[in-house]
């Protein structure tokens, strides 16, 4: 591989070359010359682009590509374990990234950490996955007869020739490289050991998801990287292990005195209360979103504040299943939530992002941001952030289609 300068294109390209070694083997130079063409049919930002591609005076092809001058995942992982948001975000572009060769019809086969560069975009870091030396056909994936990839990060089937493969080998290689992303090494094949017992701070709903990525039984695991991808968004954006307490059917909250229908909360429609503390919060919401309630407290961190319990809920129509996509709302007070905000409120990739505006509610002035259409479904996320002089409020209200019932929520916040 050697760095150069592209007077046209002025800016800095990775040139890589055949060995000479290996260029006059008619496999490996076909899988040379794949590569290339599979990445100029993709042609995304979130892969590496071919920008020429020939034949030097000696015979040795040779590809101009995108130069990724933050170096890859590999590079990352040698101090250990990255951070748990920036693991999450970085896997998650990684499956956006597969998806995209999915739907061009290729499998990659061979992700590993050296395979994922990083590189910055007007600013912006981006995620691109790299060397597709392996990739293969999907509609051909049938008749695979050689066993390809890199152990660690290969689904079981990969070992077998003949095996039938299908986009779910490429979920498994995601799932390893978010099992090493979080823990700091990729998992052993056989008896993986939920990334929680290795890494505090680990939710469940993560375990769950990386788990079901690594499952070894194909039909079982995500049937697509998008879904997957999916999947690590809606666990930290809904800060489910940040919320304390169990789930329980709010029909019993309403016999121990946990949910009340006081004068002014709309018909048909469900106050629930946090946990007494300095600042407690309250919100309704429709009866069909009102299945299940926890109202032990919430942490701050989870938007990049200080840490620490405060009082907070979290009710919605379903709780238990990390991969719901059902109505719920996070509200937490917080001392911290003053002006100048530090928070990190979550971003929602597969989502529309709309202007955001200003509202009022409980007493308090702040603003909506909302995210729309994510994934091509109804489903959609707004994300609520109303400092207080002394104490603020963060909600994330959580829909599946119909009309926006933001305002209405909001306008049932009450502090106390």
């Amino acid at each position: 591989m050697w760095l150069a300068e592209d007077d046209v294109l002025e800016s800095q390209v990775a040139i890589k070359v055949l060995a000479d070694n290996w260029a006059h083997h008619p496999d490996v130079r076909a899988r040379f010359e794949q590569e290339a063409q599979v990445l100029r049919r993709a042609d995304s930002e979130r892969l590496v682009r071919v920008h020429d591609f020939g034949e030097l005076p000696d015979g040795r092809p040779y590809q101009v590509m995108t130069y990724a001058a933050g170096g890859t995942l590999a590079d990352r992982l040698v101090d250990g374990p990255m951070p748990i948001g920036a693991a999450l975000r970085t896997a998650g572009d990684i499956a956006q990234a597969v998806t995209i060769l999915h739907q061009s019809g290729v499998l990659h086969r061979d992700l590993k950490p050296s395979n994922v560069l990083f590189d910055t975009v007007r600013g912006d870091e981006r995620v691109l996955v790299a060397d597709l030396g392996l990739a293969k056909e999907i509609a051909q994936a049938s008749g695979f007869t050689v066993v390809a990839g890199t152990p660690g990060y290969m689904a079981p089937e990969q070992s077998l020739p003949g095996g039938g493969l299908d986009v779910r080998v490429d979920v498994h290689a995601i799932g390893a490289l978010t099992y090493e992303m979080l823990t700091g090494k990729p998992p052993r094949p056989g008896a993986v050991t939920p990334p929680s017992k290795l890494r505090p701070g680990v939710s469940k709903q993560i375990d769950r998801a990386v788990l079901r990525a690594l499952d070894p039984d194909r039909e079982r695991r995500w049937p697509t990287a998008a879904a997957f991808a999916e999947a690590l968004s809606i666990s930290p954006s809904r800060r489910v292990s940040r919320f304390a307490g169990t789930a329980v059917g709010l029909a019993a909250l309403a016999v121990a005195g946990g949910a009340v229908v006081p004068q002014g909360t709309p018909p048909g429609w469900y106050r629930v209360s946090s946990a007494d503390g300095p600042v407690a919060v309250s919100v309704a919401v429709p009866a069909s979103w009102s299945r299940h309630l926890r109202d032990g407290g919430w942490d701050p961190a989870s938007i990049a504040l200080p840490g620490g319990k405060q009082p907070g809920l979290q009710v919605g129509a379903n709780l238990t299943d990390p991969a719901a996509t059902s109505p719920a709302v996070l509200a937490g007070t917080s001392y911290w939530i003053r002006e100048p905000v530090g928070a990190t409120l979550p971003v929602h990739k597969t989502c529309a992002r709309q202007p955001a505006r200003r509202v009022v509610a409980g007493g308090l002035s702040g603003q909506v941001w909302r995210w729309t259409a994510c994934g091509g479904t109804g489903l959609s996320y707004s994300e609520v952030l109303l400092p207080g002089p002394t104490s603020g409020v963060y909600l994330q209200i959580r829909q599946d289609g119909g009309p926006d019932r933001t305002d209405d929520i909001l306008h049932t916040l009450r502090l106390g």
